[in-house]
């Protein structure tokens, strides 16, 4: 089956989940269709006065929102007013954020003295009130629409130059950045084509922010005079020509005064929802705003357990919803653990292994991710529907997570023993000086050298095998009955990963833990654990005590995983490699999912349900020709 990439989500879907700004869009879509059609519509003169007709209500014959102090249309006078306001409010933004962007970037990319020199100016011009600093600009350079712009968009550069150089100081020693110098660009080209894409999400984001707060600032300044000159008309100097008339015509004041509210609202609103719009991880149907704990389908039935289980999971199914795509990361997973035994978990690559241990505690991200079935079962408790705090007394106290990288876990800015005593506070209540005990003794047991000294130390002082101890020494803390380790040594070197493995199974069996390991390594699968559960396309395609599977493979697949390994003692044995690819998740084919890479697949494979039937004592296999295996 020919493997296709994952769509991406539209801008329209990822700007609809939330609400809000689609209100805001909807409302600024319409003022500025109004405001850009002006010439077209069939409006009075915005400057003609008539005398005779001054002070009208709104509703009255020929002026729909009434007329001002001259007579003069308030209807036509508020469509080119806004159409003026917007565009110097946007006018003004453009100018801040080209000017403070580009400060922003020159700074924090070459640093030291262009940085001091450019940042220490800023600080000069935030040191004055905002407003205080405008209204000397203006009567600097007069009254006049032109430049109340100039001084409304010198008083916000200031607010883009800082927002866009602390983003762009996360991103100039990143090893793209490295690459670019290395590869021999210019500095300007690094710039404009490797730190300026990177922050620009952030650039057009506070652009949305910053015109509605501009368009406000314009208004303020026409209100005092210092803005639009008459007879031309901008939202503020209406405003500031019906301020006399609250009393005795407040229309003249009340309508230029909402629609400056409205305005103000939609654009803030919509700003909002720009963030998912330009997200790089929204546009590929990542998560966003995840929940505390994963969302489960409604109508989910609940069966009783098994009274001697430590963890029970009966048909769980999880599934991502990312737009009209359902991905089915797990489809169906059954599995029971005893107190003190130790389960491994194996599979290529998006088979749905971390996505079930993720399950387990609720910790798949939602949205996209949802349980839509089955049931999780721990000490005869149904995880799925425990209340949240429950929920919590649970997670790293009863049963700890150990995730492939430790940076993931531990928090950068916090010391690690601080990070250690974070979990006996939370759980087990101990003090200040209890806590830094006991943590400096779990330091010393998973053999962390001068645990006191390294209790002070930040993550990035360790090595990553220290780091991985110290997340080892968190998960046990607690003294948990089930530890789901998520191939915590994938990123560290075969000695270390050794090390850590051993102190590990050590460590779980004088707690009397049971045991979860997810690995791509069968060989570490056979060392540590008793049983191994083998997982295909989100499903188990066999299961079983792990020298039985290993030795006499009842399932294609499995047979094929073995055939990968490289046997000590046998250079000469030729390293068998699997054709072709895992189907997506969102496609599945009918039958077997294997089927099309399978060298026994046959007709019956490709049709129906391949159920995962029983092959003997503790074993089972999603294979109708399972005792043809010993023959291939």
């Amino acid at each position: 089956m020919a493997s296709t990439l994952p769509r991406r989500t539209s801008a329209w879907a990822r700007l609809s989940r939330n609400g809000l700004a689609v209100v805001g869009l909807a409302i600024v879509v319409a003022i500025l269709a109004i405001a850009i059609l002006a010439p077209l519509l069939p409006l009075a003169d915005p400057n003609v006065t008539a005398p005779a007709n001054r002070l009208l209500p709104p509703f009255s014959e020929g002026a729909w929102l009434g007329t001002d102090q001259l007579g003069r249309d308030m209807l036509s006078r508020l469509v080119w007013g806004a159409r003026v306001s917007i565009a110097v409010g946007v006018a003004a933004t453009l100018v801040a954020a080209i000017v403070g962007s580009t400060i922003g970037l020159v700074a924090a990319y070459f640093g030291k003295l262009a940085d001091n020199v450019l940042m220490r100016g800023v600080d000069m011009l935030m040191a004055f009130p905002y407003l205080l600093l405008a209204l000397a600009i203006v009567a600097a350079l007069g009254p006049g629409l032109l430049n109340a712009l100039l001084a409304i968009a010198v008083v916000n550069i200031p607010f883009f130059a800082r927002s866009v150089r602390g983003a762009t100081l996360g991103l100039v020693q990143r090893e793209f950045i490295e690459a670019a110098r290395l590869s021999g660009y210019s500095n300007a080209r690094i710039i404009l084509s490797e730190l300026f894409p990177s922050v620009l999400p952030v650039i057009v984001i506070t652009m949305s922010t910053t015109v509605g707060w501009m368009i406000l600032e314009t208004a303020g300044l026409s209100f005092l005079g210092l803005g639009a000159q008459p007879p031309q008309a901008d939202l503020g100097s209406m405003l500031g020509d019906g301020r006399n008339l609250v009393i005795t015509a407040p229309h003249v004041s009340i309508v230029p005064g909402v629609l400056i509210l409205v305005l103000v609202i939609g654009i803030n609103l919509l700003g909002d929802g720009l963030r998912d719009v330009l997200d790089p991880r929204l546009k590929s149907g990542a998560l966003s705003r995840p929940v505390a704990r994963t969302a489960v389908a409604e109508g989910r039935t609940s069966g009783t357990g098994d009274r001697g289980a430590l963890l029970e999971v009966r048909n769980l199914r999880t599934e991502f919803h990312i737009g009209q795509r359902v991905l089915k990361a797990v489809g169906g997973v059954d599995f029971v653990l005893q107190p003190g035994e130790s389960l491994g978990i194996v599979g290529e690559s998006g088979s749905g292994k971390s996505v079930t241990a993720l399950s387990i505690l609720g910790l798949v991200p939602t949205p996209p991710g949802i349980v839509a079935g089955g049931e999780i079962r721990f000490a005869g408790r149904d995880l799925l529907r425990l209340p949240m705090h429950d929920l919590q007394d649970i997670r790293g106290n009863r049963i700890a997570y150990i995730f492939q990288d430790p940076l993931t876990t531990l928090n950068p800015l916090m010391r690690v023993g601080h990070q250690v005593t974070e979990t006996l506070v939370r759980h087990q209540g101990l003090g200040g000086s209890a806590a830094r005990r006991q943590a400096e003794e779990l330091l010393d047991a998973v053999g962390i050298p001068q645990p006191r000294t390294k209790f002070d130390a930040f993550p990035h002082e360790l090595s990553g095998g220290q780091r991985q101890r110290v997340v080892i020494a968190m998960s046990l803390a607690n003294r948990p009955d089930l530890i789901i380790a998520d191939e915590p040594t994938t990123a560290l070197d075969v000695t270390t990963q050794a090390r850590v493995l051993a102190l590990l199974n050590d460590l779980r069996r004088q707690s009397g833990a049971a045991l979860v390991f997810i690995t791509h390594d069968l060989g570490v699968v056979s060392e540590l654990c008793e049983r191994v559960l083998v997982m295909y396309a989100g499903k188990v395609v066999e299961s079983g005590p792990v020298g039985e599977v290993f030795a006499a493979p009842r399932h294609p697949y499995t047979r094929a995983l073995l055939a990968c390994v490289p046997v000590l003692g046998e250079p000469e044995r030729a390293l068998d490699a699997i054709p072709g690819l895992p189907p997506p998740v969102d496609d599945l084919p009918e039958g077997c999912a294997f089927a099309p890479r399978c060298p026994l697949a046959m007709a019956e494979c490709r049709r129906g349900e391949i159920l995962l039937a029983r092959t003997g004592e503790g074993r089972r296999s999603r294979c109708i020709r399972w005792m043809e295996l010993g023959d291939a």
